[in-house]
């Protein structure tokens, strides 16, 4: 007979045995120590721990503000919205954040979802059901919630060389300027920090009579003059026909959203199943998110401060001769290569020295190309990177004929 366990077991040990397989760490966070949390290893002792693989970027998660919004709100509306937006489960709350959002990026109209990746797989199957020719132009290296939606759009779909504005245009070139085509990219991609050349795509996409779609998923809140994203920091936002954000990194909350011209978001809410099957986020989580929104776009001084740390820490693995990617975002990753040397690497920084990076390995990053992604936050402070930097030290040493890991 079919052993239908076994099947999945022989999964499992082959994830397990290629280095992939992934743990998880349970977390016991504290808004008041943060980044500074707690946790039991496998023998129930307790220990500290510094997370360095964070993302929430600005501390917006524990801001006193943004939790007493939340706290205030849950007193009044309850913990859960009760149901989906069409049937009872659209508040005051999903209203006003839905309005603030808009207004952030500069468009008409706003739509709020469980997450980014389900904002990103909704809208985009959405678009290519609407346009039944559609041509997707998508940028190789983007995120897995921008292949599933195009996926589940049925469309057609061509992928661009990463960041490379000759072979998007050689890509819009082979279309006929009549036929509907979406150029999709991320403005920071977030396991290399890469950024996206948005304004030559914009240009690009007029040229060609082609809609943008962009994922600031890992900008918003980070860039712009009032957290709005790289868009904002450029001053396109118009020329970007859709954006993609999240509530749950730069902004500390939960949730995802997109942003664009009216008759687009509402088509998308009037047919995206990923919208109208959801019970939607929590009235207190809107109103938190709000706060915080409201907060990053008038304080014009944390953005600044976050990214002169971003250098200090930069600075630091520099002179200390610790390998990192250099870009111009705050993801600093560095390099690994070889899976299970990664996942050792990283046990060796969490139970030895208190620091904690998960391990980034295939498929969210090619095989063979694990690394440790350094993502800190508004709250570390410079005894946060000597430690981590000593730690570092360490850990990712070169090799000798006495030593059995190669690291670097």
């Amino acid at each position: 007979m079919l052993n239908y366990l076994e099947i999945f077991s022989r999964k499992l040990t082959e994830l397990k045995d290629s280095g992939t397989y992934r743990y998880f760490l349970n977390l016991n966070k504290s808004a008041q120590h943060f980044p500074v949390f707690y946790f039991e290893n496998a023998y129930g002792e307790k220990h500290r721990a510094i997370n360095f693989c964070s993302n929430d970027y600005l501390a917006m998660s524990v801001q006193e503000e943004v939790i007493s919004k939340l706290s205030y709100v849950s007193n009044r509306a309850g913990v859960g919205s009760g149901g989906t937006r069409n049937i009872s489960g659209s508040t005051i709350h999903h209203r006003e954040l839905e309005i603030v959002i808009a207004s952030l990026h500069h468009k008409k109209e706003a739509l709020l979802f469980g997450s980014a990746y389900l904002a990103n797989l909704t809208a985009l199957s959405v678009i290519g059901k609407i346009l039944t020719d559609v041509v997707f132009i998508s940028d190789e290296y983007n995120h897995a919630s921008i292949i599933e939606g195009i996926k589940a759009s049925g469309a057609e779909k061509k992928l661009f060389k990463h960041n490379d504005l000759a072979s998007i245009e050689a890509i819009l070139q082979s279309i006929p300027i009549d036929q509907p085509k979406v150029i999709v990219f991320e403005s920071v991609y977030s396991m290399s920090g890469t950024i996206a050349p948005i304004l030559e795509i914009v240009l690009l996409a007029k040229k060609y009579n082609a809609l943008t779609y962009i994922d600031e998923v890992h900008a918003v809140g980070v860039y712009g003059n009032s957290g709005g994203g790289l868009t904002e920091e450029l001053g396109i936002q118009n020329g970007i026909d859709i954006i993609n954000g999240t509530l749950a990194k730069g902004f500390g909350v939960f949730g995802g959203y997109i942003a664009g011209d009216a008759i687009f978001v509402d088509t998308i809410r009037s047919l995206g199943a990923g919208f109208i099957f959801t019970t939607s986020l929590p009235p207190a989580i809107c109103a938190a998110a709000i706060r915080s929104i409201e907060y990053l776009r008038n304080d014009r001084i944390i953005r600044p401060k976050y990214h002169q740390k971003i250098s200090r820490l930069r600075e630091l693995l520099a002179v200390n001769n610790i390998p990192f990617v250099t870009n111009c975002t705050h993801i600093t990753p560095i390099p690994i290569g070889d899976e299970k040397s990664c996942k050792e690497i990283s046990d060796i920084l969490l139970y030895q020295h208190g620091i904690y990076i998960q391990p980034i390995v295939f498929p969210t990053v090619n095989k063979g190309a694990a690394c440790l992604r350094v993502t800190i936050s508004i709250k570390h402070q410079e005894e946060h990177f000597q430690l981590l930097v000593n730690a570092l030290k360490q850990v990712l040493v070169v090799p000798t004929k006495k030593q059995k890991r190669n690291f670097i």
